[in-house]
């Protein structure tokens, strides 16, 4: 079977509006996505970067902010050099962030497309943990 794309699901007991700010929140990013830094102004067609460290090692990630639409979809695409792979646009990934209200609680589902040569599972996998890290942030308040 052909994979070309990871997804991930999780409910947060929270509003879309609370999980929305922990999705685009320097702060909160931060607490939940291996101590990134993120730069960006989240306006469509504007980059973004992530810098930290991740398994002992810095990171410096980067890509465009392609979609924002307040408390429901957020997408933008991601490089990260710590790949390997060359800086061309069949290296990026785009990542979907989807909420929908599920009244007492938010679901949350992500995608990430997957680049030539990426297996589905590890990819899922991460997303799963992050997404449980996300949970945990925003639950906590």
């Amino acid at each position: 079977m052909d994979t070309t794309t990871a997804t991930a699901h999780v409910q947060v007991s929270a509003s879309p509006a609370q999980v929305w700010q922990a999705l685009t929140e320097p702060e909160q990013i931060r607490a939940y996505l291996f101590g990134a830094e993120v730069d960006t102004t989240w306006e469509p067609g504007t980059p973004i970067t992530w810098r930290g460290e991740y398994d002992g090692r810095p990171f410096e990630d980067k890509g465009e902010v392609l979609e924002v639409d307040e408390g429901r979809r957020l997408v933008v695409t991601h490089f990260s050099p710590l790949t390997g792979k060359p800086d061309r646009p069949e290296s990026y990934h785009h990542v979907t962030w989807t909420l929908r209200d599920g009244g007492d609680h938010t679901d949350v589902t992500v995608e990430q497309s997957l680049t030539e040569g990426e297996q589905e599972a590890p990819s899922r996998e991460n997303w799963t943990n992050v997404l449980r890290q996300l949970k945990e942030h925003v639950e906590r308040g």
